[in-house]
Order: structure tokens, then C-alpha cells, then sequence
């Protein structure tokens, strides 16, 4: 049988992006909010808070290559990932609820529960997420169109983050009525009805097309051996524990250092010189005028900077996304990536330099970092469905799902380590949420997580990114002689 290769359609690209945007809801809140909800929300002390993120980060980064020896061994008359999408849509609604929710425990009974809800969400999380993330490279073999698939995914993934991170938290004000605890509840019940029917789309509206040439199945021990033989995958997995720690060390620090650093009379300043303030009046002026309720964003200074700050850096990764398919289409997605990286991560260190009341010089760092490091986002897992093609270019054996399980692996313990390390600096550097004002050690340890901290990571993965050894040539050779292959065996199907 001949190879036909298809192009995607724009409605089965949106409705696999439907899937990312879905978990990211609330993927995005647990590395932005988390440790702020443990400590501020829930009362949880900051140490023991950093000990349930890490201990519980750690036991589903350990369950996700189960997970890809599972998903890659699935047999449905769906596909191998697929059906784990439909069957763990509800389940990951229903623990995302009840993981931010503040039952009135005792100290220790809120620390046990915290922790059990944690854990069993962050395995929820990989059943589902993993063969969500496996799925795009069984899509489509054209690596071209697979560049195409990471764009739209992560313009999602964007709007995910948009909405977390500059209005969650006037979410919570709003449905919670003033109560963040119950606005919490109320924000994830809405984010979990919204998941569970995106996650249904992106079931009903995909296919998986790319199938291995090898008649022979791979045994566990042959899949593991291959992994370990391939050093792009190596590279990229530990390239995926730094990029995750320092997103979610800089993502989880930065609502303390815009309400203990930065100066809330200077920040309310700002607000009102680029017209934000008269926005957001004008903005209740036509709904109360149309008889509606008027838009509650938070009074405070320092939460609406910084939901604003948050805003504007995700609007400027969504334009860096926007280059990114071209750019990698030119130059590879290698060297693009290295570059980009490189780049963003200057406007993390400057944090470093600036002093409190320099919102405007902080303001367009964000926008300079977001617009480089978004250029990034979709190439990093197009290169990981790139790395399943080489495995099976290399060794003539396709594990999807566990070459994904291995980076979702390195995805959860980045996470991990970077969510603990949230809590473990601000416990080292003596914060108390019962403060007013946080000691000048604490505040001095805020603004180096943000800037110096969060920037040794990225450093270390552009180091890292330049021993990946499949570039644009490389790319070429993979995509064309597999395909050489599937049309010998006659078993790359498309429609």
C-alpha cells in the first residue's frame, strides 16, 4: 500500500489544542497558584507546604513512564491514546475540584489532605496528559505539519495561561464574593466543567494515522534500552526538568514579589499613567449601562499589577508563537530554540537589577521575555514527537508514548522541584503570611528567586540544547526515509 500523507484540517488541529487548553487550566494553576493557595488560602505552613509539592510532584513524575508502558501497549478501537482522553476527562474534573478545596481540618488533617489530593491528581493528570501529549506525534508523520499542530496547541495553551494568570484571581474574588476559599472552589468547579467537554472534543475530532513499520511488537526491556541508547531524547529530558523549574520558580514567586518587592504606591502610579485604571471604569461604565453587573478586578495595586503583568507577557508569547513554526521551518527547530531561549532568559536576569519602584523597566522585561520565550514553546514538544521519529529511524521500533512518558517525567519533576523550591525559599528566607511586612532577608530572597534563581535553568538548557544533535538536515533525512518505509510496509494510513 502506497503512504498518503495528509494534511491536517484546521478543525482537527483546534480540537486537539481544545485538550491542552483543558488541562492547562489547571496545570497553570498549580504552578502559578499552588504554593500561594497552600500558604495564603489554606493556611498551610510554608514548609510543610514545599514538602507536599515535591513528595507528591516526585510520585507522578515516577508514574509516568507506567503510564507510556501502558498507553503504548493500549489496543481500542479508538487508537492507543485516545480512548485515555475520554477516560479520564470526568476523574481529572472532579480531583481538580476537590485538590482546591479548604475543608475545615485540623493543622495536620489540612496537610494529610492537601497531600492526598495532590497525589491523586498529579496521576490523574498523567493518564490523561501523557497520551494527550503522545497523540501529536501519531497525527501526522510530516514534521512540517507537526511544527504547524505545536502552534495551535500552544496558542491555547496561552489562553489557558492568560486566563490563570491575569484573571484567576479576580475570579476568585468574584465568584467567591470577597472569600478567595470559595472562590477557589467556584473557579475550579467552572474550570472543571469547561475541561471535561474540551477533552470530549478532542477525542470526537482526532485520528491517529502514524502506526510503526515493525511486525514485530517491542518488549518493555526493548523499549527502555532504546530510550537509553538515545542521547536526543537524554538531552531533552533533562532540557525539560530546567525549563519547568524555572517556570514554575519564577511563575509561583512572582505574586510575592509583586505584593512584598515592588513599591504598591509606584505600581499604582503606573496603572494609572497607561490608562489602565480609566479602562477598566470605562469598561463598568458600559456594562452597568447596559444593565449588567460591573467587571470586580482587585482593588489592591499589587494584584492588579499583577494580573496585568501576567497579561501582557502571555499576549506578547502569543506573537513569539506566531513566528515560531516559520523560523523553525527555515532554520530548524534546534537552533531557533538555543537562540530564543537564550535571549528570554537576559530578560529574566535583569530582574535582578531592578530596584522597587521601576514598574515600567519590569513591565517591559516581562514583555521582552515573553515575546523570546514564547518563540520556544511549541518547538520543545515538537522536538520530543521529533525524538519518537528517530527513535524508530534508529531502531526500527516506534514507544510513542513512552519516549512522551519520559518528558512529562521530566515535566513533573521540573515542576516539582520548581513549586517546592517556591516554598522552601520563602520558608529558608523567613516568610510569614500572618506579616503585614515580610522581613528585608525575605524580601531580598523573593527578588532573587525571580531573576538570578530562575535564570540559572534556562542557561543550563541552552547549554544542554546545543549537544541535541537532530537539526534541520537531520529533520529532512528522519521524516523522508520513514516515510520511505511506511510506504513499503503499507502501513502509514491516512485519510
Amino acid at each position: 500500500m502506497q503512504t498518503v500523507v495528509q494534511k491536517l484540517s484546521v478543525t482537527e488541529k483546534i480540537g486537539y489544542s481544545l485538550g491542552d487548553l483543558a488541562a492547562n487550566l489547571i496545570f497553570q494553576t498549580l504552578m502559578t497558584f499552588l504554593a500561594f493557595f497552600y500558604t495564603d488560602v489554606y493556611q498551610i505552613p510554608a514548609a510543610a507546604a514545599a514538602t507536599i509539592i515535591f513528595i507528591g510532584g516526585l510520585i507522578g513524575a515516577c508514574f509516568n513512564p507506567i503510564m507510556g508502558i501502558i498507553a503504548d501497549r493500549t489496543q481500542s478501537r479508538w487508537g492507543k491514546f485516545r480512548p485515555w482522553i475520554l477516560w479520564t476527562s470526568v476523574p481529572f474534573g472532579v480531583i481538580a475540584l476537590l485538590a482546591f478545596s479548604t475543608p475545615d481540618f485540623s493543622p495536620e488533617g489540612k496537610i494529610a489532605y492537601a497531600f492526598i489530593t495532590y497525589v491523586v491528581l498529579v496521576l490523574v493528570y498523567s493518564a490523561n496528559n501523557l497520551p494527550y501529549s503522545a497523540l501529536s506525534g501519531v497525527l501526522t508523520g510530516n514534521m512540517a505539519d507537526r511544527n504547524s499542530l505545536s502552534a495551535y496547541r500552544f496558542v491555547a495553551v496561552m489562553v489557558a495561561q492568560f486566563i490563570i494568570q491575569a484573571l484567576l484571581l479576580p475570579l476568585v474574588l468574584i465568584l467567591g464574593d470577597g472569600d478567595k476559599a470559595v472562590g477557589f472552589e467556584n473557579t475550579m468547579t467552572l474550570f472543571a466543567c469547561v475541561g471535561i467537554v474540551f477533552f470530549l472534543i478532542t477525542f470526537i475530532t482526532t485520528k491517529e494515522r502514524v502506526f510503526t513499520c515493525s511486525s514485530e511488537k517491542s518488549t518493555i526491556r526493548q523499549d527502555i534500552a532504546d530510550l537509553l541508547k538515545n542521547k536526543p531524547w537524554v538531552i531533552m529530558l533533562v532540557l525539560t526538568v530546567l525549563v519547568f523549574i524555572t517556570l514554575a520558580l519564577k511563575g509561583g514567586m512572582y505574586i510575592f514579589y509583586f505584593e512584598n518587592y515592588l513599591d504598591a504606591q509606584q505600581v499604582a502610579v503606573f496603572l494609572e499613567d497607561i490608562g489602565f485604571n480609566a479602562f477598566i471604569v470605562g469598561l463598568n461604565a458600559m456594562l452597568t449601562g447596559m444593565g449588567l453587573t460591573e467587571f470586580l478586578w482587585p482593588k489592591d495595586a499589587a494584584t492588579s499589577g499583577f494580573s496585568l503583568f501576567n497579561a501582557g507577557g502571555i499576549i506578547c508569547m502569543i506573537l513569539g508563537i506566531g513566528f515560531s513554526k516559520s523560523l523553525a521551518d527555515r532554520f530548524g527547530k534546534r537552533d531557533v530554540f538555543a537562540v530564543a531561549l537564550f535571549i528570554s532568559t537576559i530578560f529574566v536576569l535583569a530582574f535582578y537589577l531592578f530596584p522597587a519602584d521601576a514598574i515600567a523597566l519590569v513591565f517591559s522585561s516581562q514583555l521582552l521575555h515573553g515575546f523570546f520565550y514564547g518563540i520556544t514553546i511549541p518547538l520543545l514538544w515538537a522536538m520530543i514527537a521529533d525524538v519518537a521519529d528517530y527513535s524508530e529511524w534508529k531502531n526500527h521500533r516506534r514507544a510513542t508514548a513512552i519516549i512522551f512518558s519520559a518528558m512529562i517525567f521530566g515535566l513533573k519533576l521540573g515542576l516539582s522541584i520548581g513549586g517546592a523550591l517556591v516554598a522552601g525559599i520563602l520558608a529558608h528566607y523567613g516568610y510569614d503570611a500572618q506579616l503585614e511586612v515580610q522581613s528585608a532577608e525575605t524580601i531580598h530572597g523573593i527578588k532573587l528567586s525571580v531573576s538570578l534563581y530562575a535564570s540559572l535553568p534556562f542557561l543550563l538548557g541552552v547549554a544542554c540544547i546545543c549537544l541535541y544533535e537532530i537539526n534541520k538536515a537531520k529533520e529532512n533525512q528522519i521524516e523522508q526515509e520513514l516515510n520511505e518505509r511506511r510506504a513499503a510496509a503499507g502501513l502509514a494510513q491516512a485519510e
